[in-house]
């Protein structure tokens, strides 16, 4: 289960933030009834790169630059040092997803800011295959919105989901998300490959359900 990401379904560059300098956020761990959600570590290496490895054919659709970026576990600690770059200039905030018991790693969860007024959010997931089915990305996503409306302040968060992957569009719209009219994207074409049906979900300030 996933949603596309701009940050990742382009090959990522810091290049491409609109973001100012701008205190960092906390990185203390968020929890929900299950699951902890923080910014990765430099020991997370291993685990972050055999999940992309594990599920590579499932996310390359969604998620092509992430999974072309670590073709090796080196590869791999170089991004987590880049999202650690990323998180405190307000560029990117990358949050790994473990079960908070178990201390199992399940997947990944993003939000890529736009800080021009009305600042938005655009979020981007992905669990393993062995985690789907199982209610965490609804609890994950209900979390980053809380993390995104609460502490950056953003007044749009927005998700887009590939049409043929109805679950993530369930998720969305279980936290609140509503959809939006399909724009055109150039873009999405050309990373994706063929014209891809993508749906654009949206949440407003105002109607962001609190975090579980």
């Amino acid at each position: 289960m996933f949603a596309v990401s701009a940050a990742f379904a382009r090959s990522y560059s810091p290049s491409m933030s609109t973001a100012a300098a701008r205190p960092a956020p906390p990185d203390t761990p968020r929890l929900t009834p299950r699951l902890l959600l923080r910014p990765y570590q430099p020991p997370d290496a291993p685990a972050f790169f055999q999940l992309l490895h594990t599920d590579q054919a499932r996310l390359r659709p969604s998620f092509p630059a992430r999974v072309a970026t670590t073709p090796t576990l080196a590869a791999a600690s170089r991004l987590l040092t880049q999202f650690h770059h990323d998180w405190h200039l307000g560029r990117l905030y990358v949050l790994g997803i473990w079960h908070g018991q178990s201390g199992e790693y399940l997947g990944d969860i993003s939000l890529k800011p736009n800080w021009a007024a009305p600042i938005t959010l655009e979020i981007g997931y992905y669990l393993a295959t062995a985690a789907e089915g199982q209610g965490y990305a609804r609890e994950a996503l209900a979390a980053a919105v809380a993390f995104g409306s609460e502490e950056l302040r953003a007044e749009r968060l927005l998700i887009r989901c590939l049409a043929d992957n109805p679950r993530s569009s369930a998720v969305a719209e279980a936290v609140g998300f509503e959809p939006l009219p399909p724009r055109p994207r150039p873009w999405l074409r050309r990373v994706l490959g063929g014209t891809p049906h993508v749906l654009y979900y949206i949440l407003r300030r105002d109607t962001a359900a609190p975090a579980p």
